[in-house]
C-alpha cells in the first residue's frame, strides 16, 4: 500500500488517447512476459506529437520515465479500451495519473490491472505546472502539493478504487480478500 508519491511530474493537455499512450504498433507485446512488459513501458507516451511535446516521458533507448506522476487535463486516456495503456505507463515506471477526469474503461483499466492510481484533480493542473516541477501526492490526505511553492491543490477521494490498486489489481485484491482461493 502506497500513501505518498513524491516526484517530477509530465504533463499533458487534454484527450489523450490510448494510441498515444500506447500506439497500436506495440500493442504485440505481452505484458505477462516480463521482458516485454518492461519493452512496452519504453513506449509509453510515444504516440504523442513531438512538436507538441518535444520532452519525451521516456528517453530514447530508455526503459523507464523519469517522472513517476503523470499531470493531465479532461478526458485522458480516451479512445480504444486497450489494457496496454496504463499498463505501458505502469510499467515506465509511472505511480499516478492526475487528470481533470478520464474516460472510463481507462479508469477501469487503471483499477483492474493495479498498475497506477487514476486521480482526479479539482483543478486544472496542467495549466498550472510544468513538466519537470516536483510534487508529492498524498492518497490519504487527498491533495497535491507543489514542491516549489508549497500550494497544495484537492484530489477527489479515490473510494473503493484505492484498495484494489493497492493489491495490484483486480483479481490480487479478490485473492486478498476472499472472493476467489488464492494460487497454491
Amino acid at each position: 500500500m502506497q500513501s505518498v508519491i513524491k516526484g517530477p511530474v509530465y504533463v499533458v493537455r487534454d484527450n489523450i488517447d490510448t494510441d498515444q499512450i500506447i500506439p497500436a504498433q506495440f500493442l504485440n507485446l505481452v505484458p505477462t512476459i516480463p521482458a516485454e512488459y518492461e519493452k512496452l513501458g519504453s513506449f509509453a507516451l510515444w504516440g504523442l506529437p513531438e512538436s507538441q511535446y518535444p520532452i519525451r516521458y521516456v528517453k530514447e533507448g530508455q526503459l523507464d520515465s523519469e517522472y513517476p506522476i503523470v499531470i493531465a487535463g479532461r478526458n485522458f486516456g480516451c479512445g480504444s479500451s486497450r489494457e496496454h495503456a496504463p499498463i505501458a505507463l505502469g510499467s515506465a515506471g509511472c505511480r499516478a495519473v492526475v487528470a481533470e477526469s478520464f474516460a472510463r474503461i481507462f479508469f477501469r483499466n487503471c483499477v483492474a490491472t493495479g498498475e497506477l492510481y487514476p486521480c482526479e484533480s479539482v483543478d486544472r493542473l496542467c495549466e498550472i505546472l510544468q513538466t519537470g516541477d516536483v510534487v508529492t501526492i498524498d492518497l490519504d490526505a487527498g491533495t497535491v502539493t507543489v514542491e516549489a511553492t508549497g500550494k497544495v491543490f484537492k484530489l477527489k477521494p479515490l473510494g473503493d478504487v484505492r484498495p484494489v490498486v493497492d493489491a495490484g489489481g483486480l483479481f490480487n485484491y479478490a485473492r486478498k480478500t476472499g472472493m476467489i482461493p488464492s494460487r497454491s
